[in-house]
């Protein structure tokens, strides 16, 4: 299940209910559903797509969406520290950023225009979210780097992304990342600016 960290207010959420009236302010959907035992390891982008059709069909209805497609990353990706800078630095979109979290973890770090302090929101395997158009965010893959997502888009060149250059993600480290991450004897405070 998804949590919602807020490091200037030392304030971390991990109730859904919580998690989606927090988000919902700053027009971030959150839901969540069952995905355990629906895919083997090594299952492909049409099984992806066909297994989790009735809730590509709903966000679809949803939203207005009208193609999915799916994102594998691993470890193993061929050139993954290039094709996560295109990721991990502030932007924005065009269009809302759908996903739906089938497999692995991953964070977004949305700052908000409000003003509102920035937050990270930890997503994994279950867990759909949308980070609508215009919101400048990041996004970093957790200590193991993989994730496997569906995403939607209502054309995907609306998904091209307006780097801030703001430079504001410098200054935050990974939520989620694991305790092999963290050198012995050393203490560790969960996306924290730095």
């Amino acid at each position: 299940m998804a949590s919602v960290t807020i490091p200037q207010q030392n304030r971390t959420i991990t109730d859904s209910g919580e998690i989606a009236a927090f988000l919902q302010p700053h027009g971030i959907w959150y839901r969540r559903t069952d995905v355990a035992g629906r895919l083997g390891p090594r299952a492909g982008d049409a099984e992806i797509l066909a297994a989790y059709d009735r809730e590509i069909t709903e966000l679809k209805e949803r939203g207005g969406y009208v193609t999915a497609d799916v994102i594998n990353v691993t470890a193993d990706t061929p050139n993954l520290d290039v094709m996560l800078n295109k990721f991990n630095k502030e932007h924005r979109h065009d269009e809302d950023e759908v996903r739906f979290i089938v497999h692995g973890r991953g964070v977004f770090h949305i700052n908000p225009d409000s003003g509102d302090p920035v937050f990270a929101i930890e997503v994994e395997a279950g867990d759909m979210i949308n980070v609508p158009a215009g919101t400048r965010h990041w996004f970093d893959l957790c200590a193991d780097r993989t994730i496997r997502a569906i995403r939607l888009f209502l054309e995907q060149a609306g998904w091209t992304p307006h780097y801030t250059e703001s430079g504001v993600d410098e200054s935050y480290v990974p939520l989620c990342l694991g305790p092999t991450d963290i050198p012995p004897g050393e203490g560790f405070k969960p996306s924290v600016p730095i």
